[in-house]
């Protein structure tokens, strides 16, 4: 029996050895990141800019392969059935990562069972607007105007159970007002009914807001995020405007397969944050509506655990259940 202990010890420790020095050499081969939509939205553009500069940083080329389809599901898939030694990579958005599993019941993965979080890049901040139609110019007018009318105000979104979506069903929750849900299949659409006054309210990402609010085609009321927004430097904070912890953002990040070598793991995320610190490559994120916001693995892992369950009540609140 001391002999099969004996054994056991030393395969352990050869498997250590092994994970040691795969780690030590890493990166070894090109690193694949896996896009679970199409090329060219605002997700890939974020992509692209950081595997340019990730590249130098690790030594090894950058391969974007794009799995578009599900909302992101089959690139999660092809992630997390990929090997665990951080050659493979998933860049992802909020609903792939919080709140997809709570919107599909079958859902084929579990985003803190099957990956390991690597870095939160970026943040998103949304804008609550309003169309020209409506007599509110400010949040807390909206507010009592709802109120004063339930069911009567309509809100847009891109779609059933997307960011555009639950924040509208968070902001109801947070001030106690009744909001008619509208679905588009896209934000295109939905922006064309609030300009022309058939839907009353809505909730997007900037810059796309802001254009339309510098344009006086909508009227923006606040931002979702902590701290006011350089594109939109006039219009105020929902905490500002009197929602107490109104705090609703979107964000992107990175994950790995579940068990990869946490050596790995710091290294990569080590890289992104030296990209990161990049103020050229800042700049360029804040033009392409994504706010710069570095969040390391552990930390990462920790506000995704915070984020889920949030973003889980909305979907119940909201009612919305996907096939």
């Amino acid at each position: 029996m001391k002999h099969i202990a004996r054994a056991g010890v030393a395969l352990a420790a050869g498997l250590l050895l092994a994970l040691g020095a795969q780690a030590q050499s890493f990166p070894s081969k090109p690193i694949r990141i896996v896009m679970g939509f199409p090329a060219g939205g605002p997700l890939d553009q974020h992509a692209r800019l950081l595997a340019d500069k990730l590249q130098t940083e690790l030594g090894q080329t950058i391969v974007m392969d794009y799995k578009p389809g599900a909302g992101g599901t089959l690139g999660a898939q092809d992630v997390k059935n990929a090997p665990a030694d951080g050659h493979t990579l998933m860049i992802a958005n909020t609903g792939v990562m919080v709140i997809n599993p709570a919107l599909y019941p079958k859902l084929p993965y579990q985003t803190l069972r099957d990956f390991t979080p690597i870095a939160r890049t970026a943040m998103q901040p949304l804008a609550l607007l309003v169309s020209n139609s409506m007599p509110t110019k400010t949040l807390p007018e909206l507010i009592s105007y709802a109120k004063a009318n339930p069911g009567k105000v309509n809100f847009g979104s891109a779609g059933n159970g997307g960011i555009s979506h639950l924040v509208p069903e968070m902001l109801k929750t947070s001030a106690g007002i009744e909001m008619v849900h509208i679905p588009y299949k896209g934000s295109a659409p939905a922006f064309t009914d609030l300009m022309g006054g058939q839907v009353q309210f809505m909730a997007e990402s900037i810059p796309q807001a802001a254009a339309y609010h510098k344009q006086g085609k909508v009227r923006a009321l606040a931002v979702t995020s902590k701290e006011r927004n350089p594109a939109l430097p006039e219009i105020p904070t929902a905490i500002e405007a009197g929602l107490k912890g109104f705090e609703v953002v979107g964000f992107y990040g990175f994950l790995a397969p579940a068990g990869t070598p946490q050596l790995v793991v710091d290294r990569l995320s080590h890289a992104f944050q030296k990209v990161m610190e990049n103020p050229e490559l800042r700049e360029r994120m804040v033009s392409q509506g994504a706010n710069p916001d570095f969040m390391g693995a552990a930390q990462f892992k920790t506000f995704l655990e915070g984020e889920m369950p949030r973003w889980a009540d909305a979907v119940k609140r909201s009612g919305t259940k996907m096939d």
